[in-house]
């Protein structure tokens, strides 16, 4: 696995079997069909994750964050886990692997701690559908022992059930509401959170239905955008301070952009379903390697990648001026 891995961030643009016996040690010995058998035959779970992230995390501090990637498989028409789902890169439909993952963040870190292929239409566990995949590692994160601050997500995964589920464990959420989703200042009448007259950064307490009580706060953008965030901790008056732990949800997005950046993990070449697996969880592990050394040296994952290029070019400059 540390091969594959270490050959994962070192590669610029060949993420090949073919390409990683080209440039294995001599003392490997290694041959392009041993590595496609390797990503065949092995088995990597995703919950193995958390064994790899122990030293980098607290897990009675931080925030649990939850959103979804499409993994691009555009030229993979035969791919036994690519189907035709939304990407929000390419902000329409594209053929590919969606992985609904689980970050851990105290705000400076980026570490994974869980992920879940998911694939409508299938009736393996893995096919359930985004909300029970996301509950479903909530859930084990709860049985590990995790109290975060807040957990982070996006409309989508702000269902009703998802929310009383976080509520059931005691622990607060900070999400964003769909403009359509129905509250009550008055017991028994309900509307639109937009129709509520809010001051921006102000958060008002409100019924939302089929829940309970939430603070609610109308943020406006500098382009004018209004997004409507809702918390359960209900001690959270300051609005500013709740755009501060909203934003936390970001470093999901910004997880998503640099696993894909410097891991490969979209390069994957083989149709087969358990190639595939594996070569997601080899980049996983990949992008932990990176995350470990940024928080030792404070060297980004672009530069760490952009780093050993550099230095072979250093070299065979040097080589060329003295031949």
């Amino acid at each position: 696995m540390d091969l594959s891995t270490d050959f994962l961030i070192a590669t610029q643009k060949r993420y090949s079997g073919l390409e990683l016996a080209r440039v294995s040690p001599e003392e490997n010995d290694l041959h392009h069909d041993a590595v496609n058998r390797w990503l065949r035959e092995r088995r990597f779970s995703p919950t193995q994750l958390l064994h790899e992230v122990e030293p980098f995390i607290d897990r009675k501090k931080g925030y649990l964050i939850g959103d979804d990637s499409t993994l691009d498989k555009r030229y993979s028409r035969k791919n036994e886990l690519a189907k035709l789902q939304y990407s929000g890169n390419v902000h329409g439909l594209v053929n590919g692997i969606n992985l609904v993952n689980l970050l851990w963040t105290d705000g400076s870190r980026y570490v994974p701690v869980d992920y879940r292929l998911y694939r409508k239409g299938t009736a393996d566990h893995e096919g359930s559908d985004k909300h029970t995949l996301f509950r479903e590692m909530l859930e084990r994160m709860k049985n590990k022992g995790f109290s975060p601050f807040y957990v982070l997500m996006d409309t989508w995964y702000a269902s009703v059930e998802t929310l009383k589920f976080i509520r059931s464990f005691e622990w607060k959420f900070v999400t964003n509401l769909a403009s359509n989703r129905q509250i009550s200042v008055v017991k028994g009448t309900y509307g639109s959170v937009q129709d509520l007259d809010l001051d921006p950064n102000r958060p008002r307490r409100v019924w939302l239905k089929e829940f309970g009580f939430v603070l609610v706060c109308k943020t406006v953008a500098s382009n004018g955008d209004v997004a409507y965030l809702a918390t359960n901790d209900l001690s959270l008056t300051d609005g500013d301070v709740l755009k501060r732990h909203a934003d936390e949800r970001w470093k999901i997005e910004e997880f998503h952009r640099g696993l894909k950046q410097t891991t490969g993990i979209e390069q994957c070449y083989s149709t087969k379903a358990s190639s595939q697996k594996t070569h997601i969880f080899a980049a996983m592990k990949a992008f932990i390697k990176l995350e470990a050394n940024r928080i030792k040296t404070g060297m980004s994952w672009y530069e760490q990648k952009a780093m050993i290029p550099r230095t072979a070019i250093t070299n065979h400059l040097a080589f060329m001026r003295c031949a």
